[in-house]
């Protein structure tokens, strides 16, 4: 398929209702011509996390709104759309459950086709958005759920060559932020605190570097860090700003230092590639993303725009023109997934909870 796609995109898999259009002239990289993201932080303040039923609601509640937003700043109506692109997991299944039954609703009212995607495969194509980066090209996908190095040689062909088997780093500095008593999301409140901190002060464990492999943990650094802050609670009675400081940028530290030896592992796996890449919302980090660029020495180096690293439409609507451009739709069979690997032929992650493996 050669001709130019515009394409409306859909996202709800999480606690972030977005709405896009995308379109793509081939040769070039996509162009955004609009994308609109709904938060939720303040719904789940008071409850320091992402409470699903709330989000769910939420997205039922504002996915049309967005949608009708996006194409209003688009200047385009339904009828200049050639698909729909909708992320069909993995994700909290009530958002996503809301999402896939909007895009069926439009394709059932206009016709349009229906291309149902993998929201790590909107965030791990982005780059390809972005910067029209060619294949193949090694992705470390890094967020609030999922963290994983994946060898990616074209839009369905994923290579995963690591990842976390129990906390992703992002749900670690979620956590983290709790256990200091920093606002949620996590992320951000840590890197802002750890800015004045000192990361050598604790001497917090780099997970899994005593094995070979890509594979990560951070579950472990999380206690160490809670083990500390309770030695300090204990010695003083409480923390001071700068012990919080001090907590945060030794954490921090640790993930970075984690994260680059392991793409340095990676990236030897990888001697052809053409770029490293990052992507998803830990990668709105400065500290992680001025690490990887070192570890990247003469390799290109590529990390989305900030906007592009959180969850979004614009992604999930570029992903859908990858599929669509070669020949893959949906039907109305199309099902929300709770999980869905990229890497279907890779065994499965061993997590340390209840439902078994992360993948």
């Amino acid at each position: 398929m050669t001709r130019t796609l515009t394409v409306l995109g859909i996202e709800s898999s999480c606690d972030d209702t977005g709405a896009a259009l995308v379109r793509h002239v081939p040769g070039q990289p996509g162009e955004v011509l609009a994308n609109v993201v709904a938060g939720q932080t303040d719904l789940h303040a008071a409850f320091g996390g992402v409470v699903p039923e709330i989000a769910a609601r939420a997205h039922a509640e504002k996915l049309d709104l967005v949608v009708e937003e996006a194409l209003a700043r688009s200047g385009l109506t339904l009828r200049d759309l050639d698909a729909i692109a909708v992320t069909a997991g993995p994700g909290l299944i009530g958002g996503v459950l809301s999402g896939v039954m909007l895009a069926k609703g439009l394709c059932a009212a206009t016709g349009l086709p229906l291309v149902g995607v993998n929201h790590l495969a909107g965030h791990a194509l982005t780059p390809r958005l972005t910067d029209g980066l060619a294949f193949p090209y090694l992705m470390l996908l890094v967020s609030g759920g999922h963290c994983q190095f994946l060898r990616v040689d074209g839009p369905e062909a994923f290579t995963r060559l690591g990842g976390t088997i129990d906390d992703a780093p992002g749900e670690a500095f979620d956590k983290t932020a709790k256990l200091l008593g920093l606002p949620q999301p996590g992320g951000p409140s840590v890197e802002q605190e750890a800015k004045s901190g000192d990361p050598k002060r604790f001497a917090f464990p780099r997970p899994l570097l005593d094995r070979p492999g890509c594979d990560l943990s951070f579950s472990g650094l999380k206690t160490a860090l809670m083990r500390a802050r309770d030695a300090l609670v204990a010695e003083k009675g409480g923390l001071t700003r700068q012990d919080r400081a001090d907590l945060c940028a030794g954490f921090q530290a640790a993930v970075s230092d984690t994260l680059a030896e392991k793409a340095r592992r990676a990236l030897a796996l990888c001697p052809d590639i053409t770029a490293f890449a990052v992507a998803g919302g830990v990668a709105a980090n400065a500290t992680l993303r001025s690490r990887l660029t070192q570890v990247a020495g003469d390799i290109p180096f590529i990390a989305p725009p900030l906007a592009l690293c959180t969850d979004n439409a614009a992604m999930i609507a570029w992903a859908g023109i990858e599929r669509f451009r070669g020949g893959h739709t949906d039907d109305m069979t199309l099902s929300a997934r709770p999980r869905w690997p990229l890497d279907t032929a890779a065994p499965a992650l061993i997590g340390s909870g209840k439902r078994g493996a992360k993948a």
